[in-house]
């Protein structure tokens, strides 16, 4: 099972931070801007220079090629990038049925696939971005106020989704959010992240 283990990690002059999240399990991440919640992320994705260590089972972050640790570690960022005109442009073929399913599941008709990204509220380019995030099947989700965009409704259909991704493919979450009562919903603990300069800016439980 993939257990997602942070040892010591510090980048950009914050931590260092440990923290483990076991597989199938959802830790949240609060506190307020400025104190490093998205960094965070990125530096357990190897999208920023850190120290310090990451594992995820038996595969260890600094040991492993960039390209693979970000598909094994899949991060939703706050904004997705789009980069081609039309939403089946960004999937690729093999993907296509499985993304039509996960459309639907989150309200979208059949055709989304030839919708063209111009056309895209920010809550369809962020609901698509997730489904594009689990066509990849990643062994561990890192989270960035996946549902800030997002309305009630459409809410609940991604907190569920994510929910039974998690518990059917047992892996790891962390989950960052503004939302205390979103976190309490979604996660299993939930750790505060404070502004640097304050207690040093560490994950407390």
């Amino acid at each position: 099972m993939n257990r997602l283990k942070v040892r010591d990690l510090a980048f950009l002059g914050k931590g260092p931070f440990s923290f483990t999240v076991a597989p199938g399990s959802c830790i949240g991440i609060s506190g307020p801007s400025g104190s490093g919640k998205s960094l965070l992320l990125r530096a357990i994705a190897d999208l920023d220079p850190h120290e310090g260590e990451v594992s995820l089972g038996e595969i260890i972050c600094h040991r492993t090629r960039a390209p693979r640790w970000r598909r094994l570690i899949g991060m939703l960022p706050a904004e997705s990038g789009w980069w081609a005109d039309t939403v089946g442009e960004h999937f690729a073929d093999a993907h296509k049925n499985r993304v039509v399913e996960l459309a639907e599941g989150l309200g979208f008709p059949a055709d989304v696939l030839s919708w063209s990204i111009q056309r895209l509220s920010s809550g369809e380019r962020q609901r698509l971005a997730i489904i594009r995030l689990l066509v990849n099947e990643p062994r561990a989700l890192l989270l960035d106020e996946p549902t800030a965009s997002l309305d009630g409704g459409n809410t609940e259909l991604v907190e569920e989704l994510f929910g039974s991704y998690r518990r059917e493919h047992g892996v790891p979450v962390i989950w960052v959010s503004h939302d205390p009562q979103q976190l309490r919903r979604v996660a299993d603990r939930i750790l505060a992240m404070r502004k640097q300069g304050d207690d040093d800016g560490a994950v407390l439980g």
